[in-house]
């Protein structure tokens, strides 16, 4: 029973119930698919053998002969060796994005090996050169060795790889934005030798700020008004352009265009203080109305009345140009104005290698520029120590010649003019007579001024406010005791208890 029931089973499974009409169908479709997965499999093995014999001409085995070389003189095998020496020689070079990294020494004897100087390859391993040297000076500048890393610099040919400096020194900035002053003050100190690169760095900053303000990227917006900011503080750019940017920042003010524009204002707002006063006040205004009339998140409210507390301290922890960095004479600074609408060309070209068929007459050329302005700074240094080193002869000799010092005279009247001046600020910071009294006391002059100190005291106390009490002083000094007459005292201060004080503490 259980067998026939099996069997039943096994009936009720067959090809034929499932819906097909016999076997040869049944047959026929798998056989077919079985034909097609041969035919895949052998086009497969096909593809293998056509790499294989490929693989076979690029690299013949050396049991195998291949039959390019049984072809004695066959075109192919004229050609192959020129393509190969073709790319051996762009290989150094050429073989990555940014070039394969090439050690300086072996760099160095690959240009020495090229006999033509004006060639593709000499230019382009020059160029290499060139921006592998920019970038690692840029990137280890800071304040201790920034007048050595300017000195470097000026070795480069920084007018052919002005968009590298550019570059550079962008990318250098927007990665490490604490560090944005001694860029600036960099970009002040070429700035002032080469005008067209600050101008290029300043016109690709711009169109940062634009591109980032465009885009809701605060990040870049960040990082570019920073720098703005620090070249308005170094006289590289106008005033007006950061008044521009603020504008357009506190237009249609978002919670990050104020952080922006705070940011922004910390920097460079002691600056605007001193060369624009109406316009910075323009902008708190703005930023008054700001506070109090937009729907504003919390934190930025708070900003904004840091900043105000900021202009209150007078902006003591953001200086105009910090210490250390204040590298250029004000008559060699050079200030461009570049509006922030105007249409300007970043001239990116300038990032990439190009042929230039005049290179060693422009080589030459910045050879004598650079001789130029490095002998100006050494010839100043030693010009200087020659100075110096003359006076100290002088003061040699006469010091041999006469035994004793020289006494020079003053004939400009400067030391009297400083004297004059720290009497009347002590005159003036003092609360009363006696505090002025100590302050005078405590300072140390010369016997000669005793008795104009006197005097001018008599007169700035005339002009004084509440100082006609130093009328009232004893001034003794190293035991001079110097009293002034009764009748230099102005008629209108002279009260009777105040001059009886004066006579008894003077006499």
């Amino acid at each position: 029973g259980d067998g026939s029931r099996y069997a039943e089973h096994e009936r009720s499974w067959s090809p034929r119930d499932r819906g097909y009409s016999d076997h040869s169908k049944y047959d026929q479709e798998y056989s077919g698919k079985w034909r097609d997965d041969k035919t895949v499999e052998a086009r497969g093995w096909g593809r293998e053998r056509e790499s294989d014999r490929r693989k076979q001409k690029k690299f013949p085995s050396p049991d195998r002969k291949s039959p390019e070389r049984s072809v004695p003189q066959g075109s192919v095998a004229h050609e192959e060796p020129p393509s190969k020496k073709r790319k051996e020689e762009l290989d150094p070079i050429l073989t990555r994005t940014g070039g394969a990294y090439i050690p300086p020494a072996k760099l160095r004897m690959m240009q020495e090996q090229i006999t033509d100087k004006n060639s593709l390859a000499y230019q382009r391993m020059s160029w290499e050169a060139l921006k592998k040297s920019i970038n690692g000076l840029v990137n280890k500048v800071n304040v201790s060795n920034i007048e050595n890393i300017i000195h470097e610099l000026l070795q480069e040919n920084i007018v052919r790889g002005r968009g590298l400096l550019s570059r550079s020194i962008l990318q250098a900035q927007s990665a490490s934005p604490i560090f944005t002053h001694v860029y600036a003050a960099v970009v002040a100190i070429i700035n002032s030798k080469f005008p067209n690169i600050g101008e290029l760095i300043l016109k690709r900053l711009v169109l940062n700020f634009r591109k980032g303000y465009r885009r809701n990227d605060k990040q870049l917006c960040l990082t570019a008004s920073k720098f703005v900011a620090h070249l308005i503080n170094q006289n590289v750019a106008h005033e007006v352009l950061c008044l521009e940017m603020l504008t357009l920042l506190l237009e249609r003010p978002t919670d990050d265009s104020i952080e922006v524009a705070i940011g922004f204002l910390k920097e460079c707002g002691l600056k605007l203080t001193e060369v624009s006063p109406r316009g910075i006040n323009a902008i708190f205004d703005r930023l008054r109305h700001v506070l109090h009339e937009s729907k504003i998140d919390m934190r930025v409210q708070y900003m904004i009345e840091v900043m105000f507390a900021v202009r209150k301290d007078g902006f003591k922890d953001h200086p105009i140009i910090p210490e250390g960095l204040d590298l250029v004479e004000e008559e060699d600074q050079f200030t461009h104005m570049l509006p922030l609408e105007d249409d300007y060309n970043p001239e990116d070209v300038l990032n990439v290698f190009k042929m230039d068929p005049d290179f060693m007459e422009n080589e030459e050329k910045y050879k004598t520029l650079k001789k130029e302005i490095l002998d100006e700074g050494d010839s100043d240094s030693e010009t200087d120590q020659d100075a110096g080193s003359s006076e100290e002869d002088e003061e040699e000799d006469g010091e041999d010649e006469e035994g004793q010092k020289v006494t020079i005279h003053d004939q400009t009247e400067i030391n009297l003019v400083s004297f004059r001046r720290t009497i009347y600020l002590a005159i003036q910071s003092s609360l009363d007579f006696e505090e002025c009294a100590h302050k005078l006391l405590k300072m140390d002059f010369p016997d000669s001024q005793t008795v104009s100190l006197a005097f001018y005291s008599l007169s700035v106390s005339r002009e004084g406010r509440a100082c006609w009490q130093l009328l009232l002083l004893p001034i003794y000094f190293k035991g001079q005791r110097v009293s002034l007459c009764h009748t230099h005292l102005p008629t209108h201060t002279c009260g009777g208890g105040v001059t009886s004080y004066f006579f008894q503490s003077v006499f």
